[in-house]
């Protein structure tokens, strides 16, 4: 399912005058998972709290919450296609949303803590979408996205791990320091990590070697496919 809806925004990104190369679909694509992952995790912790009959509070505001402004929902739970879009949806990203963001750098109490990633995330983006239609099209396409489960995210590291081999046919040096899966594999079982160890990726990129560290300490007769 991932690797088609990546398909799709790709198609839709590749249309849009704002995007001219794989860099730039990545980029876009990834700071709307971002969000909605957020979202996702911000939804998980009131849930977890209400059940512990603790209050938790949301790190975004309501008016700039993923599921409020990208893709909000009827009653019967199905996407209300009458919501902001177009030239509307576009502004309030431009404008509101990426403004809002960049200032939870400034705000944040310490470098350690979620607000201020994200306002280092979004100091360093800039949205180049330029249909508010194609930003609404794509949200609805990632609103499908789960991220609950392990596999979940081990489909998505490898799909990031494809999509940055492609940017480096892009032009600049997209893709130059891509460590290719087999040779990840080859040296976490070379390090041999062990429970209670601390693994550290500094680069992160796909996150390649924090999931295949994670399969190497899950898996009790742990044999690398190259």
């Amino acid at each position: 399912m991932f690797e088609q809806i990546f398909k799709n925004i790709d198609d839709i990104l590749h249309k849009d005058a704002g995007c001219s190369s794989e860099l730039d679909y990545i980029e876009q694509t990834s700071w709307m998972l971002f969000l909605k992952y957020l979202d996702d995790i911000e939804q998980e912790n009131e849930t977890s709290a209400l059940l512990s009959g603790k209050t938790y509070q949301k790190i975004i505001q309501p008016q700039y919450r993923w599921a409020n402004w990208a893709t909000p929902k009827l009653k019967d739970g199905k996407i209300d296609y009458n919501a902001m879009t177009g030239q509307q949806l576009l502004e309030f990203v431009d404008n509101k949303l990426f403004l809002y963001l960049k200032k939870f750098k400034d705000t944040a109490t310490s470098v350690d803590t979620i607000e201020y990633k994200i306002g280092e995330i979004f100091s360093e983006l800039k949205n180049k979408i330029q249909s508010g239609y194609n930003i609404k099209e794509i949200a609805i396409m990632i609103d499908e996205l789960q991220f609950k489960t392990q596999k979940d995210k081990h489909e998505m590291s490898h799909l990031y791990e494809s999509k940055i081999k492609n940017m480096g046919n892009a032009g600049r040096n997209g893709g130059e320091y891509y460590t290719p899966r087999a040779l990840i594999k080859t040296i976490i079982k070379a390090i041999g990590p062990k429970i209670g160890d601390t693994i550290y990726d500094p680069a992160v990129g796909s996150a390649g070697f924090l999931v295949e560290a994670y399969e190497y300490l899950n898996t009790k007769n742990y044999q690398p496919q190259i």
